[in-house]
């Protein structure tokens, strides 16, 4: 089993990075292996709503030039996925959104393709904005039918420079048992395979208030 991790965090190595390692240490002494991919820094286009990927249904968007569709093939393989950003003015940074928005769309109209896989939102922030932040994460991880464990609170960190969400020692629990119990659903997920069928997959049902 792996995992892929996103850093929505325009540092490499900043306080997200450290709550990502801090889960990903605990998925790997599950002997689950793990991948952290660096979003952040990227130059990445938010998504026009030009609907070639329901057209196509070839697993891209029809975006160039970045490395949003080699992502969406990463998400594809992984039987986990964790979203990890920190907080930018009122919630995830621009870029983290844009990747995200694309990313999603294209994987629900391609036969739903992250349905059922185990998702998880973790969020490092400075002083406040932190479940602002988290909710937005995890409105993509409920849209996409994901499974999600939970920790002991909410999956937010705190510290200011890199590093410094290392001696949150509330948070570094957090981030801890929220490694160890997405270890554990994954575990659950592997062994329930050919086991126990899963439910169908309903056609989204779309209505408008505005008649």
């Amino acid at each position: 089993m792996n995992v892929v991790a996103f850093n929505g965090s325009p540092n490499k190595e900043g306080n997200t990075w450290h709550a990502l390692k801090m889960v990903t240490a605990e998925l790997e002494s599950e002997e689950i292996g793990t991948e952290i991919v660096h979003v952040g820094n990227k130059a990445i286009r938010g998504c026009t709503a030009c609907y070639q990927c329901v057209k196509n249904k070839n697993e891209q968007c029809v975006l160039p030039g970045d490395e949003v569709n080699a992502w969406i093939q990463k998400m594809k393989r992984a039987d986990g996925i964790i979203l990890g950003s920190p907080v930018h003015f009122s919630a995830i940074g621009g870029t983290m959104k844009s990747f995200l928005d694309r990313a999603f769309f294209v994987t629900s109209v391609n036969d739903s393709m992250l349905r059922h896989k185990v998702g998880a939102a973790v969020v490092a922030v400075r002083r406040s904005g932190g479940l602002p932040t988290f909710d937005q994460l995890n409105n993509f991880l409920n849209y996409a039918e994901m499974l999600m464990p939970a920790s002991n609170y909410w999956n937010v960190i705190h510290g200011r420079v890199p590093g410094e969400v290392t001696q949150d020692m509330e948070g570094v629990q957090i981030m801890r048992v929220l490694g160890k119990n997405m270890a554990w659903l994954m575990k659950l997920v592997e062994q329930g395979k050919g086991t126990i069928t899963p439910p169908e997959r309903e056609a989204k049902t779309f209505f408008s208030f505005i008649h």
